[in-house]
This record gives C-alpha cells, sequence and structure tokens, in this order.
C-alpha cells in the first residue's frame, strides 16, 4: 500500500492497494480521527453536506471507494471484507492508529467487517442506516433494483433517489434527483461496479460475530427509511451488547442528507461521551 500524502497533512490525497486500485481520499478538520464510509453509491460526496460541521470536532476521513467516483477497481473481488481492508489502508496512508468508524448503509457492514477484522483500530462504530444480516425484504428489494439496472439504468438511478428521501424533501431539493440521473451508471463498467456491491451487500451476514465487537457501538437511523426498515435497525441494535439506539422519526434512508443537524448532533454527542 502506498500513500501520496503526507501524514497529517489536510486535503486530498491518493492509496494504492496492494491489487492496484487507486483510491481517492480527503482529510478536513482537526481533532480526533472520524472515518466516514459511504453505501451502496460508495462516493466521498455523499458526506459534503455533513462534513464541514463534523470538522469542527474532529479530523474526518473520507473516501470514494474502489471502482467509484475518482477511485480505480483494482482486481480484487468486490466483498463487504475487502472493502473493510480499504477502509484501514485509507487511515494507514491518512497516518491514523484509531478512529471512529461512521458508515452508513453498506458503510456500516464495511464498519462491522473493520471493527472484526482490526478491532484494534477503532474507539467506536456508529452504524447509520444498516442491518445485520441477509432478510427477505432486502433480498427482494435489492433484487428488483439490480434487475432495473440491467434494464434501464437511468431508472435504477431514479427509484434510488424516489426511495431514499422524504417525498416532501426531495419534491423541495429536486436538483438531487436530476443529479442522480445525470450520474446513472450507463456504461458496462460502471452497471458492473453497481451490480458486484449489490451482491456483496446482499451477501453479507456480521450475525456470527456482532455480539464479540468490543467497541462502543451506535446504531443510528430513520423511523421511516424504506430500504433498511427500522425494524432491521432495532434488530441490530439487540444483537449489539451494551449498544445503543437512535431512532429518527423521520428523514428517510439518507437522512444525514435530509435531515443533516439532527444527524451530526446525535454524532457529535455520542462520540463526545466517548471522551
Amino acid at each position: 500500500m502506498s500513500a501520496a500524502s503526507p501524514t497529517g497533512a489536510s486535503g486530498a490525497f491518493t492509496v494504492t492497494t496492494p491489487d492496484g486500485a487507486v483510491l481517492q481520499a480527503f482529510v478536513e478538520g482537526a481533532g480526533p480521527a472520524l472515518l466516514l464510509v459511504s453505501g451502496l453509491g460508495g462516493t466521498a460526496g455523499f458526506w459534503k453536506g455533513t462534513t464541514a460541521t463534523l470538522a469542527r470536532s474532529f479530523r474526518v476521513i473520507r473516501f470514494d471507494q474502489r471502482g467509484i467516483g475518482a477511485s480505480t477497481r483494482g482486481s480484487a473481488t468486490c466483498t463487504i471484507d475487502q472493502l473493510a481492508r480499504d477502509g484501514l489502508s485509507v487511515l494507514d496512508a491518512a497516518g491514523v492508529e484509531r478512529a471512529v468508524l461512521l458508515g452508513h448503509s453498506t458503510g456500516g457492514c464495511i464498519g462491522q467487517a473493520l471493527g472484526r477484522i482490526a478491532p484494534e483500530r477503532l474507539d467506536g462504530l456508529i452504524l447509520s442506516a444498516t442491518w445485520l444480516k441477509p432478510s427477505h425484504y432486502m433480498g427482494a428489494l435489492f433484487g428488483a433494483r439490480r434487475a432495473i439496472l440491467a434494464e434501464n439504468p437511468q431508472a435504477y438511478a431514479a427509484t434510488a433517489v424516489l426511495i431514499s428521501y422524504p417525498p416532501a424533501w426531495l419534491e423541495a431539493n429536486w436538483g438531487v434527483y436530476e443529479a442522480a440521473i445525470a450520474a446513472a451508471p450507463v456504461t458496462p463498467e460502471a452497471r458492473q461496479v453497481v451490480r458486484e456491491r449489490i451482491d456483496a451487500l446482499l451477501s453479507f451476514d456480521g450475525s456470527a460475530d456482532i455480539a464479540a465487537l468490543p467497541m462502543p457501538t451506535l446504531v443510528l437511523g430513520a423511523r421511516d427509511d424504506m430500504i433498511v426498515p427500522s425494524f432491521l435497525q432495532e434488530e441490530l441494535a439487540a444483537a449489539l451488547p451494551g449498544g445503543r439506539s437512535i431512532l429518527l422519526d423521520s428523514g428517510g434512508h439518507f437522512f444525514p442528507v435530509s435531515r443533516p443537524d439532527a444527524f451530526t448532533a446525535k454524532v457529535v454527542e455520542w462520540i463526545g461521551e466517548l471522551a
């Protein structure tokens, strides 16, 4: 693994993994390290609206996952464990020995895997809009989304946005929808990256390891989430001995975007309690 960034510096840097993926990463702010890991979309840009606030309290690290955004794919098989190892490579390149990991949706599965692979690297784990193991609901939902992707990438992008946000919020922020359509995975390469990521998340099952995770853990979600319903988040929280659970009354699956103030307040408060 190699990095193109001086340890401790702020700004953009790249990380080259052993299989040749080049990951684009960013560091902002100062304080305890906070690694942000986004979901199926896999972009550092998911956190753009909350990074400025979080960077007032933390050294925030975020990155485009392999094959996404400005990061190249590499040759390794895309699994949740591999994506967790990529997160460790980013921490290493940033010169961070220990961090709190905040993972949203698939990013929370990645966080669970990283906590199992390298528990000594995590001071805490925030599982945002995340689940524990396969379910009928998510299998059917993502199977349908994968089929839509194969036939019509623009329809895939449209439905993804429509089920990710509260309808009233999306109506008032319609540019989010238009941007998603413009960024639809229309090339064969882009569709393949999304397909393999869907396969990876559907294969994830953390139930055998969740009770052994030693770090403090927060399950954070929204009750109106249509992608990872609250009953799945409650199941995850129940499997965590001593874990804490906070479910906002609204915000949809992408509540970090639609309710940034409530989201960042809960994150800052919980990490502050760790100290």
